[in-house]
């Protein structure tokens, strides 16, 4: 998107957390007593410094960098019914054919002070949504943080979780079908996908299983089976939002926020068709890490709709290289190339920069740096495009 022929700045959503507030996530998970005072004080300290630092590094579209929540997906269990125990995720599917780097990945998360998602709780009962005011906290710190940095942003936006992620990472052990759990946490989720959009932000909706999954939860399974997966969960997405402005939400897409060979990934080519079929108006893909840089030339052959834009990834979330602008600007102008109009496309991260508490790989310096020059890449394509 542009307006004023300048492309727009944006991200995928979580930024580093301060250290402390790392360690008030990790205590709760681990099943340590916290002070909830604390928590809302550091909650809402954190929440006014990401959008600070948004607004300082030029990004046009900024979010509260989930400040509130330990992961964008394991929050949920604190907002609905009928969590518990533990579950098991499976491995990324490529560790086993890279036994040193499995080693190597395990020994530099064990040496972190973070919150894993790994073993996350699993549905032993109804999944119902119960707790509104929480989600509306978080919405309200947010919109006082905006309100209180005095700048003029074109817009923001808040993030949840689709269906498919919390159903492919928090298993269920209650429904007679898997069907019947994602209408559960269809059902639940679109409370916070209406809050977003009602109170006058962009929902963004965060779907890596329909690409990471491929790898993950669906590894030794046949693609026609994963591929089916993908379309029940977008007609679940489809339900969830339906009444909602096209144009309001947007889905974000990858292979996973982690460094790894990622030589299983699934083509684009083979779940853009079902990408599509959802019905939001702007896609965030990721196009900077050097597994799918080329699959941006696949939107030529399958076109977005003439009404949706494209997010293009164009800032890696998993290194601490800062790119160089013009390498921001070439990768922009690659995207306008492939989708046909500069208007229609906004840049973006890859992915998120802490996923969950204390994982990210990238130091808060660095982000910041990355999104200022994501923000004077964007300056520089747009004065060529333009």
């Amino acid at each position: 998107m542009a307006t004023e022929q300048r492309i727009l700045t944006t991200h995928a959503g979580s930024l580093p957390r301060p250290s402390r507030l790392v360690q008030i996530y990790a205590d709760r998970v681990a099943g340590k007593a916290i002070d909830t005072t604390e928590l809302e004080r550091e909650v809402a300290a954190a929440t006014r410094w990401v959008v600070a630092q948004q607004r300082d590094a030029g990004i046009d579209l900024p979010n509260n960098g989930e400040q509130a929540r330990e992961s964008f997906f394991l929050y949920v269990r604190r907002r609905m019914t009928g969590f518990g125990g533990h579950g098991q995720r499976k491995p990324w599917r490529e560790l086993l054919d890279y036994p040193e780097f499995a080693e190597f990945s395990r020994e530099s998360f064990a040496a972190k002070t973070m919150v894993s998602n790994r073993e996350p709780p699993v549905a032993l009962d109804a999944v119902r949504y119960v707790a509104p005011e929480e989600n509306l906290f978080e919405i309200n710190e947010f919109q006082c943080s905006l309100a209180e940095t005095g700048h003029d942003f074109t817009d923001a936006f808040m993030t949840a979780p689709s269906p498919g992620m919390v159903a492919a990472a928090m298993h269920n052990r209650h429904y007679p079908t898997e069907n019947d759990y994602l209408d559960a946490l269809a059902d639940g989720l679109s409370i916070e996908y209406r809050a977003a959009v009602d109170h006058g932000l962009i929902l963004q909706i965060d779907a890596p299983d329909l690409a990471m999954e491929r790898h993950v939860h669906y590894g030794d399974e046949p693609l026609d089976v994963f591929l089916d997966f993908s379309r029940r969960v977008v007609a679940r997405i489809n339900r969830a939002i339906e009444g909602l402005p096209r144009e309001r939400v947007r889905l974000h897409v990858c292979w996973g926020n982690y460094e790894g060979p990622h030589d299983r990934d699934v083509a684009m080519r083979e779940v853009l068709p079902i990408l599509l079929e959802a019905n939001v108006g702007g896609f965030m893909l990721p196009f900077a890490n050097p597994r799918h840089q080329h699959e941006i030339d696949v939107l030529r052959e399958i076109p977005l709709k003439s009404d949706q834009y494209l997010i293009a990834g164009v800032i890696d979330t998993l290194t601490n290289f800062v790119e160089h602008p013009e390498v921001v600007a070439q990768r922009l102008e690659r995207a306008v190339e492939a989708v046909g109009d500069a208007s229609r496309v906004m840049a973006g991260t890859d992915c998120g920069f802490d996923t969950s508490a204390g994982m990210g790989r990238v130091t808060a310096d660095v982000v910041w740096a990355k999104l200022k020059a994501m923000r004077d890449g964007a300056d520089i394509a747009g004065a060529r495009l333009f």
